[in-house]
């Protein structure tokens, strides 16, 4: 990002990077408990494209 965000701005980008970092956290740990393959590929692929979402989102910040 080109411009400097405002302090709001700049709260509600840190409160989406969280949200993103927990639902990472949860379809990892849902993926660690499932006994089922498929299931478990889902999760780890759901976790996977949130992971992507933080990693994008945080590069606008730099």
């Amino acid at each position: 990002m080109n411009s400097k965000l405002s302090e709001k701005e700049l709260s509600a980008v840190q409160d989406i990077l969280s949200e993103e970092e927990l639902l990472i956290k949860k379809f990892q740990m849902l993926s660690e408990h499932s006994s089922d393959p498929a299931v478990k590929a889902q999760m780890l692929d759901i976790s996977n494209k949130h992971q992507e979402h933080f990693n994008s989102i945080y590069s606008q910040l730099c």
